[in-house]
């Protein structure tokens, strides 16, 4: 089983750690204690309370097959006679965008709005990060 401590949970969720501690207190997640005292939460556990509590950021999801959404602000445009790219800052995620200008133009884009990145993809590389001592998600003895 894999368990995670407030902070590591928080982490994952984009919360704060006062966050996490409010959600466990009033009930919303259950968290045991280590072997080292410490409250932590189990990874099955985690995964579904973000299922039942995400957001769709996009009203429309049920209008594509797109599940992929990422609400976030454009922090840069580039354009040049026929091509654009477009930097979106989504929570701690940068996604980057090439698109025509026509079309940036069309959606009003510039640095300081609101947009939505939708993604749609045959291949999606998945990746474990490395293990770090002391850290992310460990199983419990």
């Amino acid at each position: 089983m894999t368990v995670f401590r407030m902070g590591e949970a928080a982490e994952l969720l984009g919360v704060s750690v006062d966050t996490m501690r409010r959600w466990v207190d009033a009930g919303r997640l259950t968290a045991i204690r280590d072997g080292h005292g410490h409250r932590v939460i189990d990874g099955v556990e985690l995964a579904a309370f973000v299922r039942t509590h995400a957001d769709d950021p996009d009203e429309r999801a049920d209008e594509s097959s797109a599940r992929n959404r990422l609400r976030g602000i454009v922090t840069a445009v580039t354009k040049d006679a026929v091509m654009a790219q477009v930097d979106i800052q989504a929570g701690p995620f940068r996604v980057v965008s090439l698109m025509s200008r026509e079309a940036v133009d069309d959606l009003g884009l510039a640095v300081g709005s609101v947009a939505i990145a939708v993604i749609k993809s045959t291949t999606v590389v998945v990746e474990r990060p490395a293990a770090v001592a002391g850290g992310r998600g460990r199983s419990s003895p």
